[in-house]
């Protein structure tokens, strides 16, 4: 569903693109030293910094702006501006990277309707790149289109296995386990939309998890979409509200990721 024009989307993502490099600019100078007492968890793993509020109100407030007819979904506050058509953000992804001092961290910035992604915005200031897509325009990474791996054979793949508190470890290792006895490469970066940005890329030929929130995702939605990766149908179901599984990789090795994930809830 989409009912925008395109000069309105485009219009959404030209403005996506400069408030996401903006609230980027914003956490850098934020960042905490390693250690810092500002530093709080919400849970195991699940880190909170005082910059994750102060980017999450900033980029609220430029949208209501900008777009009051637009909903506004955020990580930290859920429901602020609640709305069919709405903007999700996750204002840090991968803070445990970025309160230690780490690069892999960013800003994820989407808009949906209803269950469509419709653009996503993914910039990671401290590693120099924005990934950028807008429905049926293409992908991008700092303006270059990019295109998902030509990848055939798991045993030549690199396949992120993204960890969850919300799912058991033995579980967790059971499925790093099973990707790798296919030969692949198993790694974990401690990004979910940053490991969905670079399937798209062709960086990594696939991406699972066994648990992931809608604003991990909804922004590398939209640019797995346009750069041509296979992707379970997130949307479907309990994702939107209470997060599901996930995998996405390039179409020569979907169906045997899928096969090596094991995971039932994956459609």
């Amino acid at each position: 569903m989409n009912t925008l024009s395109d000069t309105d989307l485009a219009r959404r993502h030209d403005a996506a693109l400069l408030i996401a490099a903006q609230a980027g600019d914003m956490a850098l100078s934020m960042r905490p030293a390693p250690g810092d007492a500002s530093i709080t968890l919400k849970g195991a793993q699940d880190w909170l910094t005082e910059a994750d509020g102060a980017v999450e109100r900033f980029v609220a407030q430029r949208l209501a702006a900008l777009f009051p007819e637009d909903g506004f979904h955020g990580e930290e506050t859920g429901h602020a501006r609640p709305g069919a058509r709405r903007w999700v953000l996750d204002p840090i992804d991968g803070t445990s990277n970025y309160a230690h001092g780490g690069t892999r961290w960013c800003v994820s910035l989407g808009l949906i309707e209803e269950r469509t992604p419709l653009l996503g915005v993914i910039a990671a200031p401290a590693l120099g790149e924005t990934y950028a897509a807008c429905r049926g325009r293409g992908a991008t990474l700092n303006g270059a289109a990019i295109r998902v791996s030509a990848t055939t054979e798991l045993a030549r793949a690199i396949v992120e296995c993204g960890w969850s508190p919300r799912r058991p470890s033995p579980d967790y290792v059971a499925l790093c386990g099973r990707v790798m006895a296919t030969g692949s490469m198993v790694r974990a970066g401690g990004s979910g939309a940053l490991g969905l940005a670079e399937v798209a890329a062709g960086r990594l030929d696939g991406y699972v998890e066994m648990h992931i929130n809608l604003w991990d995702v909804a922004a590398a939605l939209a640019i797995l979409a346009e750069a041509g990766a296979v992707v379970s149908d997130f949307m479907a179901g309990e994702g939107p509200s209470r997060g599901e599984p996930i995998l996405a990789a390039a179409p020569g090795i979907v169906a045997a990721l899928r096969a090596a994930a094991a995971l039932a809830d994956l459609a």
